[in-house]
């Protein structure tokens, strides 16, 4: 979801979450952190499993509203740095 754009790389980019015609696991947060209740909210609407928040990203409020909802929340945390530890850890 991007809000600015149509295409990111060559591929569609979607103005809405509600907009996306595929089921969307995760919900990965490149936003101000004041933009996320509404981001929560969508998410929670269209049956996400998860909120990604990235580094220097955090709500507390939209975070206990997700997790009540049933969502998985993880913040201020980047999911690529994320990725590769978790890969480290596998390879030992």
């Amino acid at each position: 979801m991007n809000p600015n754009v149509s295409e990111v790389l060559g591929e569609k980019a979607y103005a809405q979450l509600e907009e996306i015609p595929e089921k969307v696991d995760i919900v990965d947060v490149f936003r101000r952190s004041e933009a996320v209740p509404e981001i929560v909210d969508a998410a929670i609407h269209i049956g996400a499993r998860a909120v990604w928040m990235q580094e220097g990203v955090s709500h507390e409020a939209a975070a206990a509203k997700a997790r009540r909802a049933g969502l998985l929340v993880v913040m201020d945390t980047c999911i690529l740095k994320f990725h590769h530890r978790l890969l480290a850890k596998a390879r030992k």
